[in-house]
């Protein structure tokens, strides 16, 4: 008597459907977990910014710098946006600055950060980062 050892065809195909179904459950939970990273990254860029402006303006009589941050390093300030991340800040004299940040993979998204100025939207708080 010949003893047959392996699977079914239906063993197979009720593991293929379980593989199948946790797959439909990770990969979107992935996906937002990586577009949070995105939007953390653009968040502490603009923690940093605002580090940044203020030393800036205690060197240079109170005045904030107004510039745009699309590279790692910038010469002219002490701040270095991350890679993929966008910044432009804005001063108001002596008043204040604001900024808005994007990250290229997180399209849709937008940061912002005040300080001393007319809140910018989507930040609420001053001095505290807030992305839509």
């Amino acid at each position: 008597m010949r003893v047959n050892r392996g699977f079914t065809l239906i063993e197979l195909l009720i593991v293929i459907v379980i593989i199948g179904i946790l797959a439909a459950i990770a990969i979107p939970q992935y996906s937002a977990v990586k577009e949070r990273a995105y939007l953390t990254a653009v968040k502490t860029d603009l923690k940093n910014l605002e580090i940044s402006e203020e030393a800036y303006a205690s060197a240079n009589a109170g005045a904030y710098f107004s510039h745009t941050y699309a590279t790692p390093s910038d010469s002219a300030n002490t701040f270095g946006a991350s890679q993929n991340v966008t910044v432009v800040a804005t001063a108001s004299g002596v008043s204040g600055w604001s900024a808005k940040a994007t990250h290229l993979n997180a399209p849709g998204h937008t940061c912002a950060i005040f300080v001393g100025t007319p809140p910018v939207a989507p930040a609420v708080f001053d001095g505290a980062p807030a992305c839509n």
